[in-house]
């Protein structure tokens, strides 16, 4: 997978963009005027391993809030904003390190400069978000509701931002239609060098949210494309972390974790290897060590389908096989098979 070389934007510290590493965003559900409860909600994002956290900016409280939050968290803070150059501003010089604005609602060219001088004042950069329910007149009458609509709308304020000297940019064009984010995105990164923002808007509670996000990120980032991501997910955000993470595990962005290998099973699986899988995913989920691990349900296809694996285990009825690199290492009765096969992943887990 070749990917995109982009422009890099230093976000706080973190870098997106430019060949580096794609970064995992998610985004506050508590008002951010409360901040005991937003700082323990991004305290337990930056624990599930997200890297840049966004907040909502509704009101000048809202605004005023942001430095006592960044005083207690150790990831960077976008502030997102709707409808108020004012707000944006504000956003700004309580210590955001990057605004996000939508530039179908923040206004004309004379808001969007207000907002630029700001920016340039800080030296910080600036999301702009398109998405379809935000797209100027100009361009609905044009285009109705497509990806030209979105490429379009982001890149007419993109220039204006250009205008008055801004540079630090990071673009978004998302839709809650998966076939239409992908044609959007691809379509924007033709058209620019900036670094890009993903993701599905409205995708849904979490089983929806996550095969949407998993269609659509996926295609992206297996084309190059993609500097940061947000897996949005009507629940707690900290499942958003979750599904971005191993979204850039299917699509080879991140090897640095344990991948458990498993069958569906059929009518020759005769013990409980489904049961094991699913011990066995939750135990090497904290670990971060380029491994697979193999549950395979019969000794005849087994060992064979998952010989590219560092370690696994297959069943028969009354006994199980040990294997690695697809030679068998020893056979042990099915009662013991399981504290067998965990004393073997705490072997390689911990060489």
């Amino acid at each position: 997978m070749t990917r995109k070389t982009t422009r890099k934007v230093n976000i706080g510290g973190v870098t997106v963009g430019g060949g580096e590493s794609v970064k995992i965003q998610s985004m506050c559900t508590v008002k951010t005027s409360d901040t005991e409860a937003a700082i323990r909600q991004i305290s337990s994002l930056e624990k599930a391993g997200c890297e840049i956290i966004r907040v909502s900016v509704l009101d000048e409280v809202d605004a005023l809030s942001i430095k006592k939050i960044k005083d207690k968290i150790n990831i960077p803070l976008v502030a997102d904003i709707h409808f108020s150059d004012r707000l944006a501003v504000a956003a700004i010089e309580s210590g955001c390190d990057k605004v996000r604005i939508n530039p179908g609602n923040i206004g004309g060219e004379k808001e969007i400069k207000y907002v630029a001088d700001c920016i340039k004042t800080h030296g910080i950069p600036v999301r702009v978000g398109a998405n379809t329910g935000s797209i100027e007149k100009e361009f609905l009458e044009k285009y109705g509701i497509n990806e030209n609509a979105l490429v379009e709308s982001a890149l007419s304020n993109v220039r204006i931002l250009e205008k008055y000297g801004v540079e630090d940019i990071v673009i978004s064009v998302k839709a809650s239609d998966v076939p239409l984010t992908v044609k959007a995105y691809r379509a924007l990164s033709e058209r620019t060098g900036y670094p890009l923002h993903i993701g599905v808007t409205e995708a849904g509670t979490e089983e929806m949210a996550v095969v949407k996000s998993s269609a659509a990120l996926g295609a992206l980032l297996i084309d190059g494309i993609g500097d940061t991501l947000r897996v949005s997910v009507t629940d707690d955000p900290v499942k958003e972390i979750s599904a971005a993470k191993r979204i850039l595990r299917a699509v080879g962005l991140d090897k640095n974790f344990v991948d458990v290998v498993s069958c569906p099973t059929c009518g020759r699986c005769r013990w409980d290897s489904m049961g094991l899988a699913k011990k066995v995913s939750a135990y090497v989920e904290k670990f971060s060590k380029p491994l697979k691990i193999a549950v395979m349900g019969c000794v005849v296809n087994g060992p064979g389908e998952a010989k590219h694996c560092d370690l696994g285990i297959a069943g028969a009825e009354d006994y199980c096989v040990i294997f690695a690199d697809g030679k068998i290492k020893r056979r042990v009765p099915s009662k013991i098979a399981e504290e067998e096969f965990f004393k073997e992943i705490d072997g390689i887990l911990n060489d």
